[in-house]
């Protein structure tokens, strides 16, 4: 005897498009609004060109409305179709969607000539659109849960770093003193981290022997420390990709997490029955 599957609530359904991209509804929505952002994007750099934006003001600024609109949909479905819409509303995304959208509404407050200068500046956060392609990035899960597993690490290390930039930016300015362009030990210390991370301005630079000696020391640690957070970075999301089974690009319905196991039943965050996947 066979039983019919229940049919799922429109939230349920909606939420499986907007969030997921295990169903062909849910890879169109987020193709569409790949281009949608793209688009965006292209748009707010070449309004930023005067040429441009004098002869083609008018199209820009629809343009503008019709992505505003379109982002501030989305926002509003994405509040609609979780259980817990705070979960996603203070999420990263969350306030990136809502940087991307809130530019063009805040233009009806700012049009006086005295609020010109403040208006071009807010004008700029369209440009936080950007930061949603992070979410259409397969891989980038599983970098951010790399760096988010080696922050520590990382933390210890730059506080190495500083530790060794002010002792060796204090032996610098023994050695040289003001008369050679360190004039005070932060001076000193700014130069000591320009030449550890090998960027090298070329504003001061020691005169004596030792200190050139000194110099040339620290150089070569750079290349050294350059590669050690690279390396735990990148320890951290092999070791991720090996944990980690493949998702087929479904989130919880009730706080938005995404769901790293294929047999994952219940939500590993706040214990939420997963909706089956078809």
């Amino acid at each position: 005897m066979k039983y019919n599957k229940p049919n799922k609530s429109w939230r349920a359904k909606l939420h499986g498009i907007i969030y997921g991209t295990h169903t062909t509804a849910g890879r169109w929505f987020d193709i569409i609004l790949l281009i949608v952002i793209v688009y965006s994007v292209i748009v707010v750099m070449l309004e930023s060109i005067p040429r441009y934006d004098e002869r083609f003001h008018e199209f820009f600024n629809i343009s503008e409305w019709v992505v505003t609109i379109l982002f501030t949909i989305e926002y509003i479905l994405r509040i609609i179709c979780i259980k817990r819409p705070s979960k996603y509303i203070f999420s990263f995304f969350g306030i990136v969607d809502l940087l991307s959208t809130i530019p063009k509404y805040l233009s009806f407050f700012f049009v006086g000539t005295q609020y010109f200068t403040a208006f071009r500046a807010l004008r700029l956060l369209r440009i936080f659109r950007i930061l949603k392609l992070v979410r259409y990035t397969g891989a980038s899960n599983n970098l951010i849960k790399a760096l988010n597993a080696s922050k520590r690490k990382i933390f210890i290390f730059i506080f190495f770093v500083l530790v060794v930039s002010i002792l060796l930016g204090t032996v610098m300015y023994l050695i040289e003193g003001p008369e050679h362009g360190f004039n005070s030990i932060p001076h000193s210390v700014y130069w000591t981290i320009v030449t550890l991370t090998t960027v090298g301005y070329g504003d001061i630079s020691p005169e004596t022997g030792l200190g050139q000696f000194l110099a040339t020391f620290i150089m070569i640690i750079g290349y050294g420390i350059i590669a050690v957070p690279t390396g735990i970075v990148s320890a951290e999301y092999a070791s991720a990709r090996e944990r980690i089974e493949d998702d087929k690009g479904r989130c919880c319905s009730n706080c938005a997490t995404e769901v790293l196991r294929e047999d994952a039943v219940y939500c590993r965050k706040c214990g939420e029955k997963l909706e089956e996947v078809d």
